[in-house]
């Protein structure tokens, strides 16, 4: 059999077939179909402004390598006027992230960009590979989210940008509607809500959005495969057992059997409504008081799993017993180790920042 040619420009060879759509085309084509279909995410829903200055969550993955690539090109090609830098959290995972570190240090220099790296150590005083030896595997991964979300945050904060840009995909949004179907049951819909929503912001934080929202984790491979990109594609050492797991492996199933399935489940998200009476009964948005970071409670979630990291209670930010229990042991001690206080800084950057060697 002949080989087929490029269903979109009828004269190249064809060399793939997208996951998405079907279609047999070049390599040329797919890198084009990509870029504009983000490109168009980007435009429809008005992510930018000329002159934002935007950090590319950057762990060294093929997602956040991808991302930063077609984010250079784009905004080249379309001229947005954008700011790019680099903004890597480094969680303190021997054999992992010191690894995936090298990476995006190489990705500084190819792509040209300012880097900027902030540890868990330096922040919260702990590392994850300390944080693991308290809590063992079975929780790890709600330390780690926790702290990596502020850590973005006070990140961004010290970069004085306008914007967080992350390398979550399709994928990764159908699977967070899965995992969150059980709290839709009990009448969190707010929460699925936020989990579809491209950009989010707080009052007190930096606006944070998903340009390959809509991008098939399969077909980012595919673009760092033929476009010869430098990524880490080892798996975190820790995250085997985490529940997300779960999730991964029934949506991998079911888009085996149905493609559209990923990009199904998002829209069926999106059409989730909360009514005013449910928006009226969620718990007002307040700050910190003891780092300043947003929450929903006196402290946050962060504070409140430092606090019983440092008095040898490490679950006590993890269940409402836990916690209790933690509030037994009376208040906490006035050398206890805190989290810097946060601030958006307003005014003229620039703080910290690596640069190539």
């Amino acid at each position: 059999m002949a080989p087929r040619t490029c269903a979109l420009c009828e004269n190249a060879k064809a060399m793939l077939k997208r996951p998405k759509t079907g279609q047999q085309i070049c390599r040329e084509c797919f890198f084009y179909v990509f870029e504009t279909e983000v490109h168009n995410t980007i435009t429809q829903s008005k992510l930018f402004q000329p002159g934002d200055r935007v950090a590319i969550g950057a762990s060294g993955g093929k997602d956040s390598t991808v991302l930063a690539r077609v984010m250079k090109t784009l905004n080249e090609r379309y001229d947005y006027g954008l700011e790019l830098f680099l903004l890597s959290i480094d969680e303190g995972i021997t054999g992992y992230r010191d690894d995936s570190l090298e990476t995006v240090k190489r990705n500084q220099q190819q792509y040209d960009m300012p880097l900027k790296i902030l540890s868990y150590d330096e922040l919260y005083g702990w590392t994850m590979d300390a944080i693991v030896s308290q809590v063992g595997r079975k929780n790890n991964c709600t330390f780690c989210g926790v702290f990596r979300r502020q850590a973005l945050d006070r990140g961004a904060a010290m970069l004085h940008v306008d914007h967080i840009v992350t390398g979550h995909n399709a994928d990764d949004i159908a699977e967070t509607v899965l995992m969150n179907i059980k709290l839709v049951m009990r009448g969190d819909i707010a929460r699925l809500g936020r989990c579809t929503a491209i950009c989010t912001q707080g009052e007190d934080t930096i606006r944070r959005s998903k340009p390959f929202k809509y991008a098939y984790e399969k077909e980012i491979v595919m673009y760092a495969y033929f476009k010869k990109l430098d990524y880490f594609s080892t798996e975190c050492i820790y995250s085997p057992d985490a529940y997300r797991g779960h999730a991964r492996v029934f949506l991998k199933e079911l888009e085996a059997a149905r493609p559209s399935a990923i990009i199904d489940i998002i829209h069926s998200g999106e059409a989730f409504e909360v009514r005013e009476e449910v928006k009226a009964m969620q718990r007002v948005q307040q700050t910190c008081k003891r780092c300043g970071y947003m929450s929903s409670n006196d402290l946050c979630k962060a504070c409140t799993l430092l606090e019983g990291l440092e008095r040898g209670m490490a679950n006590a930010g993890i269940t409402d017993r836990g916690r209790k229990q933690l509030d037994l042991q009376g208040p906490a001690p006035d050398n206890l180790r805190t989290i810097p206080f946060f601030k958006i800084p307003s005014g003229n950057p620039i703080i910290a920042i690596e640069t190539a060697s």
